[in-house]
């Protein structure tokens, strides 16, 4: 009796294990299944594409349909205060809000900013970690600058760009292949302020009538301190 007891003791808990070691497995499984397959970046017609570089199939629209991937990482563009006026062109100079899932990374840290419209005049113009020059060609202004991009963009997963209108998601989209990154796995989705889904974090709240407060607590953002850099010379 007392050998059938351990024989039947031993049974339930190799069976436990097997069942536990199964559902991990399955489940394991099922999440990469359940990622689903990227369309190759692909610009879409008009403006947006044209002087943005907006994708087709995965923009403001289509985000949520590809959040929370771990082959993937999600990078908004914008600065959490642009020197630029972007209310000259419906935009808002503060980041009043992003998509969830998507980490700040300020472009005008990145390299120095050229072509916006002449509405919105000059964005940040201090330190950033490379200069572009007059022939298109990026210069590292410090012994970090590769590294600290490859860190915050790598070339290992699909990049998701965004920022307010797509114009600087856009900018740093063209930056990348430059240097070398696979353009198959770039995406430039457009801007915050066309956004209309379900994974909106706010940070802008009204506080009294026409008066507003910004919660940049909220937001998670990659600061540069340029001052612990070691600058090229």
């Amino acid at each position: 009796m007392k050998k059938n007891i351990i024989f039947i003791f031993s049974l339930i808990i190799t069976l436990s294990v097997g069942v536990l070691l199964g559902f991990l497995i399955w489940g394991k499984d099922v999440s990469i299944l359940e990622l689903k397959e990227l369309p190759k970046p692909e610009l879409t017609g008009g403006i947006r594409g044209e002087q943005f570089g907006i994708d087709k199939n995965i923009n403001e629209d289509t985000i949520d349909e590809y959040l929370n991937r771990s082959d993937s990482v999600y990078r908004d563009m914008r600065m959490l205060k642009d020197l630029g006026n972007y209310e000259a062109i419906g935009g808002d100079s503060y980041l009043s809000g992003f998509v969830s899932g998507f980490e700040v990374v300020p472009y005008p840290y990145i390299v120095n900013v050229s072509g916006l419209p002449s509405e919105v005049g000059d964005s940040y113009t201090g330190k950033t970690l490379f200069t572009q020059d007059k022939d298109g060609k990026y210069i590292a202004n410090y012994e970090e600058s590769l590294a600290i991009l490859e860190y915050l963009f790598p070339k290992d997963k699909n990049i998701f760009l965004m920022c307010g209108g797509g114009g600087y998601a856009g900018m740093m989209k063209n930056m990348l292949i430059t240097l070398g990154w696979d353009e198959n796995k770039l995406y430039n989705v457009g801007g915050y302020w066309s956004y209309k889904g379900e994974n909106n974090i706010q940070v802008k709240r009204e506080v009294s009538d026409g008066k507003y407060e910004y919660d940049f607590w909220k937001v998670p953002y990659h600061d540069i301190d340029f001052k612990k850099l070691q600058e090229v010379r």
